[in-house]
C-alpha cells in the first residue's frame, strides 16, 4: 500500500512526501498523531523542501559569485557610513522591491559601494526573490551580441524581468550611441514596474560622460531618481585602509 501512495505523490509532484511518508508514520506511531496531523507533517516537509530549493536557485540565477551580509559591513569606517546606517538597515527588510523602488549609490572607488549592492542582492535571493547582478559593462556587451545575433529581444527580457537588478560600475566606461540605448530600453521597461540598484562614481551632472548624449543621460537619470533612494557614500577607499 505504502508504494502505490509513494507512487501517486511522485505522479502529483510531491518527490519529499514520497521520500519522507515513512518516516513520518513511524512518527506518528510514536507520538500518537492524528490523520489530519500526519498530512500537515507531510505538507509542512514538502513547503520547506522548496522553500529551500527556491533559495538555492535563486542564488545560482543570481550571478553572484559571493555570500555577503550585512554584518560584514563596517558602518564605524567613515561618518557617511554611520549617517546613513539607519537608512542602510532599512533597505535590509526589501520593503522597496515590493515598493518597485529603485536605489542609486554614488560614490568614489573602494568605498563599498557594491558590497552593499550584493549584500542586498543576497538578501533578496534568500527570500525567494528573483535577482540578478551584473556589471554595466557586461550587460551592454551581452545586449551588443544579442543585437548583432538577432536575439536582442530574449536577451533584454534577461535583464527586464528580474524583481531585483543590480547594475555595477556605471560610469568607469562610456557606453556608446549603442550602449547608451541599450541600457536605456532595460532601464525605461523597468521603471515603476521592478526594482534595481545602481552603482556609480559618477554624480549625476556627470552621466553625460557616460551616455553617448546630454538628452539620454537624463532621460536614464530621470526613470532612476524618481521614487528612489539616493546614497552618497564619501570617504576613503575602505580597500587601502590599511
Amino acid at each position: 500500500m505504502i508504494d502505490t501512495v509513494q507512487q501517486k505523490f511522485k505522479e502529483l509532484r510531491l518527490k519529499h512526501c514520497s521520500e519522507n511518508i515513512e518516516s513520518i508514520l513511524e512518527q506518528g506511531k510514536q507520538k500518537n498523531l492524528s490523520p489530519l496531523q500526519l498530512i500537515e507533517r507531510l505538507l509542512d516537509l514538502e513547503i520547506e523542501k522548496r522553500r529551500q530549493a527556491r533559495i538555492l536557485l535563486r542564488f545560482k540565477q543570481s550571478k553572484l559569485l559571493e555570500r555577503p551580509t550585512i554584518d560584514q559591513f563596517d558602518f564605524s569606517f567613515h561618518a557617511s557610513r554611520k549617517k546613513q546606517k539607519n537608512l542602510i538597515l532599512g533597505l535590509m527588510d526589501l520593503e522597496f522591491i515590493r515598493q518597485k523602488k529603485d536605489i542609486v549609490l554614488i560614490g568614489n572607488p573602494g568605498v563599498g559601494k557594491s558590497l552593499l549592492a550584493k549584500t542586498i542582492a543576497y538578501a533578496a535571493t534568500q527570500n525567494g526573490i528573483k535577482t540578478l547582478f551584473t556589471s554595466a559593462m557586461d550587460m551592454i556587451n551581452q545586449l551588443i551580441a544579442a543585437q548583432d545575433g538577432h536575439d536582442l529581444l530574449k536577451k533584454l527580457k534577461t535583464y527586464q524581468t528580474p524583481d531585483l537588478l543590480v547594475c555595477d560600475e556605471i560610469g568607469y566606461l562610456p557606453l556608446g550611441k549603442q550602449g547608451s540605448n541599450l541600457f536605456f530600453q532595460v532601464i525605461s521597461a523597468r521603471h515603476e514596474q521592478k526594482s534595481t540598484i545602481i552603482t556609480t562614481n559618477l554624480p549625476f551632472a556627470q552621466w553625460g560622460n557616460i551616455f553617448d548624449s546630454t538628452s539620454v543621460a537624463t532621460a536614464i537619470a530621470d526613470r532612476l531618481v524618481y521614487n528612489s533612494e539616493i546614497i552618497i557614500m564619501e570617504g576613503k577607499s575602505y580597500r587601502k585602509r590599511a
